[in-house]
């Protein structure tokens, strides 16, 4: 009997989620509804799992996790990038590494949550209608007419564009590699990279993480935004410099700032984003929805079939 370990379900979702008993009579499948950030904590936890069931980058797989774990002969996880895996020392060690289909709708929806949260401040006017009473403390601004920046017009950036076209915006985007003709093809300018951080009333980050953009908002960006505009970051905390995003949610150098992704996650107690009034914040829900567990766990089911019966898997490749 194999032995297989879910990580990191937070919400105690997964097991009503896929169809485990598919596998039963070949794998034990055990959930585990906590986070362990020490490398010894977590290899002494799976060193008697055969495999282990990732959620995302929530708990990393590098080279210096791997080798604490001779005995793991299949990870997978959800998605078919994951930068928190060291797939280069996982071949090395002939462990195959396989991903899931994701749904592409979950992120973007969530991104418009943060803008209309920070557009008409809902969560404060919730927060103070239920303390004190309060009516009507804050004065909300209109979408119309504003201007959405998007930093990345891909996969993600695209819906993201729709919807903000469908409010009556003037979308305009910039990314490293982003033609004027292709931007046009969904209704959106193609603007230089300091004309979206000057111009836009709303800057949305969907960019993946890589070594290339890494840190591809700077001070220097930041200092391009207008005090009255927002930031929202739904991709990876690591693009944005987060010391200098503090800095000017603090300063008020902008109005303020929608997060769904930190550089550290959990998001720690202690941590200055949490003690600002001006962001709306939420704990890496983009992905986080019942239509994408589904997806991902039956998936990862199928993987562990495909493996043990010796046929195809959806494995990651370098």
């Amino acid at each position: 009997m194999l032995r297989a370990a879910i990580l990191d379900d937070y919400q105690n979702a997964a097991s009503g989620l896929a169809d485990w008993d598919q596998l039963k009579d070949q794998v034990e499948f055990v959930f585990f509804t906590d986070h362990l950030e020490d490398e010894e904590e977590i290899a002494e936890r799976l060193m008697d799992f055969d495999i282990v069931l990732m959620n995302r980058e929530r708990t990393p797989f590098l080279k210096s996790q791997l080798d604490k774990l001779p005995n793991l002969k299949l990870l997978l996880t959800s998605g078919m990038r994951n930068f928190s895996i060291d797939l280069a020392a996982a071949q090395e060690k002939g462990l195959p590494v396989c991903g899931t289909q994701m749904i592409s709708y979950a992120t973007p929806e969530l991104t418009w949550g943060l803008i209309l949260s920070l557009a008409r401040q809902i969560p404060k006017e919730d927060r103070l209608l239920r303390d004190g009473g309060y009516w009507q403390t804050t004065v909300g601004i209109g979408l119309e007419g504003r201007t959405l920046g998007i930093l990345g017009l891909g996969r993600l950036g695209v819906p993201v564009a729709k919807i903000g076209l469908a409010f009556g915006m003037n979308v305009i985007a910039w990314s490293p590699n982003l033609t004027q003709e292709r931007a046009a093809e969904d209704g959106v300018t193609s603007v230089s990279k300091e004309a979206l951080f000057s111009e836009a009333d709303f800057i949305t980050l969907h960019m993946p993480l890589s070594d290339r953009s890494r840190g591809i908002v700077g001070a220097e960006d930041l200092a391009h935004m207008k005090s009255t505009s927002f930031l929202i970051n739904t991709s990876r905390g690591p693009l944005v410099d987060e010391a200098a995003l503090i800095k000017a949610l603090e300063e008020n150098a902008i109005a303020g700032a929608g997060l769904d992704v930190y550089d550290v996650e959990p998001l720690p107690l202690d941590h200055a984003l949490r003690r600002l009034e001006n962001t709306v914040l939420t704990p890496h829900l983009g992905y986080v929805v019942e239509d994408n567990y589904r997806l991902n766990f039956g998936q990862m089911i199928e993987n562990i079939e495909a493996w043990i019966k010796g046929t195809q898997t959806r494995e990651m490749k370098l």
